[in-house]
């Protein structure tokens, strides 16, 4: 639940971190023109780094292109072959970095500048030779959206084989030297690396990246065994289009390991075949709002300063998936930052739980430079009304602020069914509607991913039942939220320079009965009357599964009708997190002696969970002190197998 995951990055050599530390702005200098074969060649230096790119006489439609990621003087005759059908062919130097994420690094910056300044097509085909292996597939996992194909001859696809030599094959020492140093790890080390070429392919596999890998049958520098053979075996058993095509014919040198092309004109027509015509998915600009900016987080960036991310919100925050990938890019793009990662997902809960549980499970944490908030999802399935829903989220931004009025935050709508059922009706749902109002109002960056990817869908380059599969995203559509997250953090990072830290003056606030002191308050200040019991580490007797954080913790716990407690406290509005199980009951509760209430706490999800389940019980209450009090009530759904009312934590906004 409230893990925190902290990533200190080790040191490289200088150069590396000389040229690694930016924020996204570009730099172009040593433009020339020169002639290869009978094309143009323009060669510039991107932050430092060579790089080229040779134009066809006449671009194809889309300006599709070729990526060579290294050795690009190597068997060019396919390079040859894709100019006169209109392809651009390009590089960047990125030499003895092996696939490093400064290597990838280098690579997003050609990226970006290729695609958005040269209007180069969004997605290249990469051709790796040999080591090249290791930078084309470390930029492809990083970013799958945005490759057509993959060509490789011979690719290293696992540095144990080479440069290593730990394998059959016959490695280099001073190879194997400078990798480790760069990776920044010991030989021990090497071997539990998890995030060579050929692993971790299931996001690029959901893509449906075509790979064709060439090889030498009697290659003993990169045998095939140990770097092709394994990933495609991988890549095919998670779904992805592979073909090993062996070369036979001409000579076969360097122990194997150089060897003649055979019908580079069918090879590069497997190029052509996957980039033509040039497919135009839809600019991610268009599904981001930035009512407001990320400056404060930038500056502590720029200044090297420790930047604390926290992420709020439910299960598709909690799982494995698109919060990793931002956490990673973002402690990859800035080395030399350090970065601690709140991860506040907490599965099944939505704005209202959001709202209470703040304090303890993130502003408790410290100081928080950048928030990510998402609710929409869960506010929707869990039937949460707007005006709470509205209550509860002004309540997050305005207490977020109060605690360090120069964090930034993000609001996100994901996607959900129902969202893209209304977007066909042609109405906007009111969850996401509800979250760019206040991103509007509070200055706010607002992606919405709902709207993306139902516009994708219509837009025929994905398909819900096909990719994205379900609300809990598959790893496509994982890679789709972090693909879009993290092209938020790019462009407003793309700056040479900030003011300084600006502190947020909060705007009068919308809805005053709004939860922005809302917190817990310990079920140990509960008076029991009768029937109840204080569990101090309350554990489930009945073998259902619980939610993480919701288990071993204390717990206010009554089985039977006529229970009783009373709770003193001060606020202006109250309610209970309860753990709703297959047993839970109904309760009736008065505040201040007034008129006596009845709530239902078995949910429809209840049989086999021991759910986190958030009720509201008093709300607009007047300043000051009152007095809660429940009493377990007769009655019970029909569903449920007891009267049970297992209390974990009291709501009061103060």
């Amino acid at each position: 639940m409230k893990k925190q995951i902290k990533i200190a990055i080790g040191f490289l050599f200088s150069l590396v971190l000389a040229t690694a530390f930016r924020c996204s702005a570009q730099t172009i200098t040593n433009e020339k023109d020169t002639r290869w074969k009978k094309f143009n060649k323009h060669s510039f230096a991107i932050n430092g780094h060579n790089a080229w790119y040779v134009a066809p006489a006449k671009p194809a439609a889309g300006n599709p292109w070729v990526w060579r990621a290294y050795f690009p003087d190597w068997h060019t005759d396919m390079d040859s072959i894709l100019l006169e059908r209109g392809f651009y062919i390009a590089y960047v130097k990125a030499p003895d970095l092996f696939g490093h994420y400064t290597a990838v690094n280098v690579w997003d910056d050609l990226y970006k500048y290729l695609t958005t300044k040269k209007q180069f097509a969004p997605k290249p085909a990469l051709e790796a030779v040999s080591r090249g292996g290791l930078y084309a597939y470390a930029w492809a996992k990083r970013n799958p959206s945005k490759v057509s194909c993959i060509y490789a001859e011979a690719p290293v696809c696992d540095f144990t084989s080479w440069p290593a030599g730990k394998g059959k094959g016959k490695g280099s020492k001073a190879d194997w030297e400078k990798l480790l140093k760069v990776f920044g790890i010991t030989e021990a080390q090497a071997w539990e690396y998890k995030d060579q070429p050929k692993d971790n392919l299931e996001t690029l596999a959901a893509y449906k990246v075509p790979i064709l890998h060439v090889i030498g049958l009697k290659d003993s520098i990169v045998p095939y065994t140990e770097n092709t053979g394994l990933l495609v075996q991988n890549y095919i058993s998670n779904g992805g289009p592979a073909r090993v095509v062996p070369m036979t014919r001409g000579p076969q040198e360097l122990s194997g390991h150089h060897f003649t092309i055979e019908q580079p004109e069918k090879l590069a027509a497997f190029m052509y075949a996957n980039c033509i015509p040039v497919k135009d998915p839809l600019p991610e600009e268009r599904f981001i709002q930035r009512f407001g900016n990320l400056n404060n987080v930038l500056e502590r960036i720029r200044k090297k300063q420790a930047v604390t991310v926290a992420f709020l919100g439910g299960s598709i925050t909690n799982m494995t998936g698109w919060r990793d990938r931002v956490c990673t890019w973002l402690a990859q793009r800035y080395p030399d930052v350090h970065f601690t990662f709140i991860n506040a997902g907490i599965p099944s809960l939505g704005s209202l739980p959001h709202v209470f549980r703040l304090q303890q499970d993130v502003l408790d944490k410290g100081r928080v430079d950048l928030l990510f908030i998402e609710s929409a999802v869960n506010d929707y399935v869990n039937g949460t009304p707007a005006v709470t829903q509205q209550r509860a989220l002004e309540g997050i931004i305005r207490h977020a602020l109060a605690a360090n009025p120069y964090m930034n935050m993000v609001l996100m709508g994901f996607a959900d069914e129902f969202k893209l059922a209304d977007y066909a009706a042609g109405k906007i749902p009111g969850e996401i509607q509800l979250h760019e109002r206040l991103a509007r109002y509070y200055q706010l960056p607002f992606i919405n991913l709902a709207k993306e990817v139902y516009e994708r869908i219509q837009n025929k380059e994905f398909t819900w039942e096909g990719d994205f599969k379900n609300l809990h995203p598959s790893p496509f559509g994982q890679a789709l939220y972090a693909q879009a997250i993290e092209t938020l953090l790019d462009k407003a990072f793309d700056k040479n320079e900030t003011s300084g830290p600006v502190k947020t003056v909060l705007p009068k606030i919308l809805d005053t009965k709004s939860y922005r002191t809302g917190a817990y308050i310990s079920v140990e200040k509960a008076a029991l009357k009768k029937g109840f019991i204080l569990d101090p580490s309350w554990r489930p007797k009945d073998g259902v599964h619980t939610r993480p954080g919701f288990v071993n913790l204390p717990v206010l716990e009554g089985i039977a009708p006529g229970a009783t407690l009373e709770l003193p406290f001060s606020g202006t509005a109250i309610g209970i997190a309860v753990l709703s199980g297959p047993d839970a009951g109904m309760i009736r509760y008065s505040i201040d002696g007034k008129e006596w209430k009845k709530i239902e706490l078995y949910t429809q999800w209840s049989n086999g969970l021991h759910l986190p389940w958030y009720v509201l019980l008093g709300d607009g209450l007047s300043k000051g002190t009152h007095r809660l009090s429940i009493v377990i009530a007769d009655e019970k759904n029909v569903g449920s197998k007891g009267n049970a009312v297992r209390i974990v934590h009291f709501l009061v906004n103060r």
